[in-house]
């Protein structure tokens, strides 16, 4: 395994989903096939399908933040929660106060 697979943790014995249309009955369906096979259908079991193309899925958003911008967000929050610590203490001795 090359060193950026494992980096990638990209696994070369998958077996991909591939799209098929049956020429016979026409039904449209997915199966796990490795690539150039294909899968009888599960309708009419004919052996004449056809892969079709399928569309591809979005990818994958990474949420949150990252490096400078998430230091800079985790101190601003720090700030924050300490001001309001800090107001919540100061009405709490008002209260005892009274």
């Amino acid at each position: 395994m090359s060193y950026l697979a494992a980096q990638c943790a990209v696994n070369y014995d998958t077996v991909p989903i591939y799209e098929f249309e049956c020429r016979s009955c026409g039904a449209r369906f997915e199966e796990l096939v490795r690539a150039g096979e294909t899968a009888p259908c599960p309708q009419c079991k004919s052996s004449e399908v056809e892969r079709r193309w399928s569309t591809i899925g979005e990818g994958r958003v990474p949420v949150g933040m990252f490096g400078k911008a998430a230091a800079k967000s985790n101190a601003e929050r720090k700030n924050r929660e300490e001001k309001r610590q800090e107001k919540f203490a100061a009405d709490r001795e008002k209260r005892r106060g009274r």
